[in-house]
């Protein structure tokens, strides 16, 4: 592997924890309130066109790091539903 893929790996690593910490929170808090919906569907959308583009050329790393992320945006946006009729109880 030579340092560009090597930074391409590294790349999708960072990708793919960008949502954990958020995602924790929100499990652990039950606290959806300041979490934007709109937000969550650009990056879901985001995600689909990332790994459309990343499967027609086979680029692993964005397509591990773009799914990765999907799935923590499914998760968060499932949470918004979940947990926004128990604020305040």
């Amino acid at each position: 592997m030579n340092w560009i893929e090597a930074m391409g790996h590294f790349g999708a690593l960072l990708t793919s924890v960008t949502f954990i910490p958020q995602v924790y929170k929100v499990w652990k808090t039950k606290s959806v309130k300041d979490l934007s919906l709109a937000m969550m569907l650009i990056v879901v959308l985001s995600t689909i066109v990332w790994l459309t583009y990343a499967f027609a050329l086979m680029l692993w790393p964005v397509i591990l790091a773009n799914s990765i992320v999907f799935i923590l945006s499914l998760m968060l946006i499932y949470f918004k539903f979940a947990f926004s009729g128990k604020e305040g109880q």
